[in-house]
């Protein structure tokens, strides 16, 4: 059984935690975010929209439910994670519960983060922490030990991150008849997963690849991490796609993309969104659904081209969560309509989407 250390939490205002090292014991610098989901932080850490990003838990007992099998796989993927690794900084939780128990688990969450050399800290008043990250917004961070020398705050934001977590080469998956071209900018798992139930063929490209000399009938646009204006090699691609008329989805960074690529801007939110049950709702009804959330870049719409509309909108806060062509089978929401550990209300999406392939290559046989 691992001894815990003290460990601390030093944020750039000079707020300093102290706390219990559960992890891999080491000083790591990154931007300071919470998350307000109650489970699922085996998907969370592994997904890439968190790249450079020390994680908070607002809920207080994590590791529960130990870690999933990850040998498990479907479709040659790891079945119980979001990525073949973990992307957090660091994880910072209230209580860390040694003990698990549940069918699937194969180790402790602690374990998994000390062999993956991610910092954990537990015995941190996180409600207090979440506090000062509402009212101040999300800042730099900094995590310290008593046996290693002091290291300077991070800002990952002023790198391209998502040149960091993108694949590097074209991948193919699946045998379905309907061709899609996913552009990988942090793509999570479970995006590729729901594709693959619906009769597809995903080929996964890098962030800056030319997809359109591929043969394809559709195009995902992916989730990732950091700020959009980064990938301009990947807004001038969809600019291209654009000229034509295969189906386009977008999820989450790919609806910031496809915004940019439309005419629109984005800019930072003072602290993101990052929870399980962020309401949405589709314009033009008063239907509302439940979603599951992870950016910290949001799309301004009022610069789009008039060929564009928003298609929903935040509920809490009136920020955009998508938007659609009026006339192309173009569309992309900021929520996750694959989310894994949910809620799935939006699932439906992608059916939406290979429906629209469906009638695209009806019509030009």
């Amino acid at each position: 059984m691992q001894s815990f250390k003290p460990i601390r939490l030093i944020l750039e205002d000079g707020s300093i935690f102290e706390g219990e090292s559960f992890g891999y014991h080491g000083a790591v610098a990154g931007e300071v975010v919470f998350n307000t989901a109650m489970t699922g932080y085996p998907e969370s850490l592994t997904d890439p929209s968190y790249k450079g990003q020390i994680l908070v838990a607002t809920y207080p007992l994590i590791g529960n439910y130990g870690v999933p099998d990850e040998n498990a796989k479907e479709y040659g993927l790891p079945l119980f994670f979001e990525s073949d690794q973990i992307h957090v900084t660091a994880f910072i939780v209230s209580d860390y519960s040694a003990e698990y128990s549940h069918w699937n688990a194969k180790k402790s969450l602690s374990e998994w983060l000390i062999e993956q050399k991610i910092p954990g800290i537990t015995g941190i008043d996180t409600r207090a922490l979440t506090k000062i990250l509402r009212e101040k917004g999300t800042m730099l961070g900094k995590i310290v030990t008593n046996e290693q020398p002091d290291i300077e705050f991070y800002n990952p934001n002023v790198d391209n991150l998502v040149n960091q977590v993108s694949c590097t080469d074209k991948m193919e998956y699946g045998n379905g008849s309907n061709r899609i071209v996913m552009v990988d900018t942090g793509a999570k798992y479970n995006i590729i997963r729901c594709l693959l139930k619906r009769d597809t063929t995903v080929i996964r490209v890098p962030w800056n690849y030319d997809f359109t000399q591929e043969n394809y009938d559709g195009i995902m646009l992916s989730n990732g991490p950091g700020d959009p204006q980064a990938c301009g090699e990947t807004v001038e691609n969809i600019k291209k796609a654009l000229e034509g008329d295969k189906p386009i989805f977008g999820i989450c960074l790919g609806n910031q993309l496809l915004g940019l690529a439309a005419g629109g801007g984005t800019h930072k939110l003072k602290y993101g969104h990052r929870s399980h049950n962020q309401p949405v709702r589709m314009l033009g009804t008063h239907r509302c659904f439940i979603t599951s959330q992870n950016h910290g870049f949001v799309l301004d719409t009022d610069t789009l081209s008039s060929d564009w509309e928003p298609a929903f909108i935040n509920v809490n806060d009136g920020t955009n969560e998508g938007i659609r062509h009026k006339s192309k089978p173009f569309f992309s929401t900021q929520f996750h309509p694959e989310a894994s550990s949910g809620p799935t209300d939006t699932e439906y999406l992608f059916d939406v989407f290979v429906d629209s392939i469906k009638e695209w290559k009806a019509k030009n046989k």
